[in-house]
C-alpha cells in the first residue's frame, strides 16, 4: 500500500507540473495582457507611453520570458506564495479563501440532496422494473438529465423571482444583511442559494439515479440473488442487503471523483445568479488576464482532480475486499 501511494504521488506530481506548465504558457500567449485589459476598463481612450508600459510590465513580472516566469512561479508556490492578484490587488490565497465558502454552500448542499434522493429513487426503479411508474420515473429522469442547467436557471428566475417574487433574483445576500440576526442571515442565504442549488442538483440527481438503477439491474441478474430469493428472503432484504451492497461499490468510486466539483463551482450557474464563488472568480480572472489568480485556481483544481482519482481507487479497494492494492 505504501509503495503504491508513493508511485501515485510521484506520477501525480509529474502530471501537475505538466498541467501547470502548459496552462502557464497558454495564458501568457493569449491575446491581450493585464495592462491593456486594465486600461481598457479604466479609460479606453487613454494611451500610455512605452516607458510607463515597461515599468508596469516589470512591476507585474511580465518582462521575463514565460518559461523563466514559470520557474519563478513554481519557486514561490513551494514557499506557499501564490502571488498577488493583478486586478484586485490582493493575495491570491486570500481571494480563493473568500470564494471557497460560497461555492461550498452550493456544492455540499447539492451533493447531500443528490445522494439523499438518488439512492431511494434508484432502488425504487429497480424494485418496480418494467412497471408503468418505473418507466415514468425513468422518462422524467432522462428529461432532467437532458435539460440544460442554464435554461433551468433562467426559467427559475422568471417564475420564482420575477413573477411570483418568492425568491431573490440573484446574489448571495440581501441589502441590510449585516444588520440581521444570525437566524435571519441564515434564512437570507438559504433563499438566495435555493435556485442555484436546484440547478446544481437535478442533473446530478438524474445521473446518479440512472446509474444506481442500471447497476442494480445488472446485479439482480446474478446467481447469488436468485439463491437468496430461493431461500425465502423478502424482496427488501434481497434488494437492500444483497443487491445494493454490491451496487454501492462503483457508487463509492464516484464520491472520490466529485472532490474537484466541490470547490470548482459552475461558471455558468454562478454567473447567471451572480454568486460569488470559485467558478465566477475563474471566469473573471480569465477576462481580466489576471495571471496569478488563474494559475492559483488551476493549481488548486489540478490537485483536487488528482487527489480525487487517488481517493476513488482507495475507496474502491476499501469497499470491495476482492480488490487489493499491490505494493510491488
Amino acid at each position: 500500500m505504501f509503495s503504491y501511494l508513493v508511485r501515485r504521488l510521484f506520477i501525480g506530481l509529474i502530471t501537475l507540473i505538466l498541467i501547470t506548465f502548459i496552462i502557464f504558457g497558454l495564458i501568457r500567449n493569449m491575446p491581450g495582457s493585464p495592462i491593456s485589459t486594465q486600461m481598457a476598463m479604466v479609460d479606453p481612450g487613454k494611451e500610455l507611453n512605452p516607458a510607463d508600459i515597461e515599468r508596469m510590465r516589470k512591476a507585474y513580472g511580465l518582462n521575463k520570458p514565460w518559461p523563466q516566469a514559470y520557474a519563478l512561479w513554481v519557486g514561490n508556490v513551494f514557499r506557499l506564495d501564490f502571488g498577488r492578484s493583478i486586478s484586485r490587488k490582493q493575495p491570491v490565497s486570500r481571494l480563493i479563501h473568500e470564494r471557497m465558502g460560497p461555492t461550498l454552500i452550493l456544492s455540499i448542499s447539492s451533493l447531500f440532496l443528490t445522494y439523499l434522493l438518488a439512492i431511494p429513487i434508484g432502488l425504487y426503479s429497480s424494485a418496480r422494473q418494467g412497471k408503468l411508474d418505473e418507466r415514468t420515473v425513468g422518462t422524467i429522469l432522462y428529461m432532467l438529465y437532458s435539460f440544460p442547467s442554464f435554461v433551468a436557471a433562467l426559467f427559475l428566475q422568471i417564475y420564482l423571482a420575477n413573477k411570483l417574487g418568492w425568491l431573490p433574483l440573484y446574489g448571495m445576500k440581501s441589502d441590510g444583511y449585516s444588520s440581521m440576526t444570525g437566524a435571519q442571515q441564515t434564512w437570507d442565504i438559504f433563499k438566495h442559494a435555493l435556485m442555484p442549488v436546484i440547478c446544481y442538483t437535478y442533473g446530478s440527481l438524474a445521473y446518479y439515479s440512472r446509474f444506481i438503477r442500471a447497476n442494480m439491474h445488472e446485479v439482480l441478474r446474478q446467481d447469488y440473488i436468485r439463491t437468496a430469493r430461493a431461500k425465502g428472503l423478502g424482496p427488501i432484504n434481497v434488494l437492500v442487503k444483497h443487491a445494493f451492497r454490491n451496487t454501492f461499490i462503483p457508487l463509492v468510486t464516484l464520491i472520490g471523483l466529485t472532490l474537484p466539483s466541490l470547490l470548482g463551482g459552475s461558471v455558468i450557474i454562478e454567473r447567471i445568479f451572480s454568486w460569488p464563488g470559485m467558478g465566477q472568480l475563474y471566469f473573471e480572472s480569465i477576462l481580466e488576464r489576471d495571471y496569478p489568480t488563474i494559475m492559483g485556481l488551476t493549481l488548486m483544481f489540478s490537485i483536487l482532480t488528482l487527489a480525487g482519482q487517488l481517493l476513488a481507487d482507495i475507496f474502491y479497494a476499501m469497499a470491495d475486499p476482492r480488490v487489493k492494492i499491490a505494493d510491488h
